[in-house]
This record gives C-alpha cells, sequence and structure tokens, in this order.
C-alpha cells in the first residue's frame, strides 16, 4: 500500500512481557503469522494476516516494563514538524522522533487528554499493507475523559475536519480526511473505572464476532463490553491475558441505520 495521507491510522504495534504468550493469543484469535524476531530493533517482531504485516509486537526495553498496550500510528510526511506541533497544540512528546534504519521515523506522543498516540513516517514500512480483512486493522477511536482537549489538538496538529455524531446516548466524534472517516473520538463514561486513564482503543476485524470472542475468554481474555450489533458491525472490546485493550469487529454483520452526522467548524 502506499504512503497514507498525513493523519492517516497506518500502523499499530504493542510491547508485551512475554512476547511469546502475545504471538500465541493473537495467533490464535487473530489467524496472525508472526516474521523473524529483529534483534538489531529490539526484538521487533511483526505480525501478519494472510501474508501481509498488519501489527508488530516487542519485549520492553530495559526499564520500560509496564501495562501492556496497543499503540497506533499516525502517519505524517515530517514527523519533526508534527511533533513540534504536538507540543504547541498541549500535547506531550514521549519520545522525540527516532529513526529506524531505513523503515523510517517514528514518535511517541499523549495528546492534552491524556491518550497515547504514535507518530510515522514512513521510509521503506509504509505501514500496513492490509486494512479491513479478517486479522487485519478496521478501525480506532480516541477513548477520553476530556473530549473538549482531544477535540481540539487533533484538528490542529492533523488536517482532521470532524463531525459530531448525533446521539444523545453518547458523545462522539468523527475525523475525516477528504471526507473519509479515519478516527473516532469516545467521551468516556462513569462506566469506565477512574483508573483507567484515556487511551486509543485498536479494533482488528475478524470472520465472526462471538466465535472471537469465545477463542479470546478461553484464552484468558476479559471480555469488556459486547459483542454487540451496530450499523458499522458486531463488535466487543476485551483485554487481552496480559491487560492490553483491543476490540474485534465483523463488519460484515451490519443492524440499524447509520447515524447522522453534523460538521464543526
Amino acid at each position: 500500500m502506499a504512503v497514507q495521507p498525513e493523519g492517516t491510522p497506518c500502523w499499530a504495534d504493542a510491547m508485551f512481557s512475554d512476547v511469546e504468550g502475545a504471538k500465541s493469543f493473537y495467533g490464535d484469535v487473530l489467524g496472525w503469522t508472526f516474521g523473524e524476531a529483529s534483534s538489531e530493533y529490539g526484538n521487533y517482531t511483526q505480525a501478519y494476516s494472510g501474508g501481509k504485516a498488519v501489527a508488530a509486537v516487542v519485549p520492553p526495553m530495559p526499564g520500560q516494563e509496564g501495562q501492556s498496550a496497543w499503540c497506533l500510528y499516525l502517519a505524517s510526511p515530517d514527523a519533526a514538524a508534527t511533533a513540534e506541533k504536538i507540543k504547541g497544540e498541549g500535547g506531550e512528546v514521549l519520545m522525540e522522533p527516532m529513526k529506524v534504519g531505513d523503515f523510517g521515523t517514528m514518535a511517541l506522543a499523549r495528546d492534552p487528554g491524556g491518550a497515547v498516540f504514535g507518530v510515522w513516517q514512513a521510509g521503506v514500512h509504509e505501514g500496513f499493507e492490509s486494512i479491513g480483512e479478517p486479522g487485519a486493522y478496521a478501525w480506532a477511536e480516541v477513548f477520553t475523559r476530556d473530549p473538549e482537549k482531544s477535540d481540539a489538538f487533533f484538528p490542529a496538529v492533523f488536517p482532521f475536519t470532524a463531525q459530531q455524531v448525533r446521539d444523545d446516548a453518547v458523545d462522539f466524534r468523527v475525523f475525516n480526511i477528504g471526507g473519509n472517516p479515519v478516527l473516532g473520538r469516545m467521551k468516556m463514561t462513569d462506566e469506565f473505572p477512574p483508573e483507567v486513564p484515556s487511551y486509543v482503543n485498536v479494533y482488528f476485524s475478524v470472520e465472526n464476532c462471538d466465535d472471537a470472542v469465545a477463542k479470546a475468554t478461553a484464552r484468558g481474555a476479559v471480555l469488556r463490553f459486547g459483542p454487540m450489533d451496530s450499523p458499522f458491525g458486531r463488535f466487543a472490546a476485551l483485554s487481552d491475558p496480559q491487560g492490553a485493550s483491543f476490540s474485534v469487529i465483523d463488519m460484515k454483520a451490519t443492524q440499524g441505520e447509520m447515524p447522522e452526522r453534523t460538521d464543526v467548524s
């Protein structure tokens, strides 16, 4: 796939203290296979679905051990310039832009509402080789307790336009690029335990949501929400055995009318 437009979700990876356990779990639940660990790059290991690169797993660097979490990377033509924008708009750069061989340049950041995300300036690694197919990335949402901060931040850093979903039950916003939805923003309600920080929730596509949930929970995952039908597909939210949150969605199993959205200036 070609280099994605600026701000487009283009890659996802996660740090696991038990990488072999993560490979076994996601191999079972999402059908992933794995390449060789790259010792030159901290044993970074790519995951494949249908022979196409869809994500990566990596052990923590010494001193970085902590809660496992998926990290979504947004495309940038110039990671250094994006990092400066992030700082200028009240975000925090957690890791300054770093060149990863000829693969590309990465940075890690936190939005003013507390959600951590990555920035990727593509080199020879352009990102996802498959999107929306079973086992591949499908969608992502910024879950935040401070939507006003996130709503101001993301369109200021990336070329996003915004639409608010008309729904009294949820505070949900969609960020678009060129009229196409690329990222959601969901206000976290009181249903979320107070110790859960703002985060980016990554959705992976599956053939059958209920089957994926059954496999995941049998392997020690915790079902957080769902399975639930929606106009976008049948989905469920999970935490894997090492605590990393993610969602699965069967985008073929759609129910109901698409919600109306109002442009936000």
